[in-house]
């Protein structure tokens, strides 16, 4: 049996990218920025994709900044370079639970999940 379970919780890196589907699909597109422990380290930066109401949620609510949790699985996309003709690949963090976790006076007041100081963004 294996196990492929990612938990983040992080800044919103900029606003999220949708794209709807003739399907009646929707997809958000976004990076997270997880600070490490010591303030003196770099953030790491995760690729999210999210589907479905969750990628709704995202587009309506998340912008760059925004403090969210994330539970989701790793994947790596792959493709050819069309120019170079060689082979690509890209980490991602497929969302399957997106939570807000910003006060509902900071969403109020515009900051979509949250109003970080100086000192917590990453970026």
């Amino acid at each position: 049996m294996g196990v492929n379970s990612i938990t983040l919780v992080g800044r919103a890196g900029r606003d999220p990218e949708v794209r709807y589907f003739e399907s009646g699909s929707v997809v958000a597109n976004l990076t997270l920025a997880v600070n490490r422990r010591s303030r003196d380290d770099e953030p790491d930066w995760f690729n999210l994709e999210i589907w479905g109401k969750q990628a709704q949620v995202a587009a309506d609510y998340v912008r760059k900044g925004a403090l969210v949790g994330i539970i989701g699985s790793f994947k790596l996309d792959r493709w050819t370079d069309r120019a170079s003709g060689e082979e690509r690949t890209k980490p991602v963090i497929r969302v399957d639970r997106l939570e807000l976790l910003g006060s509902k006076r900071d969403a109020e007041a515009g900051m979509g999940g949250g109003a970080p100081s100086e000192e917590e963004v990453p970026f």
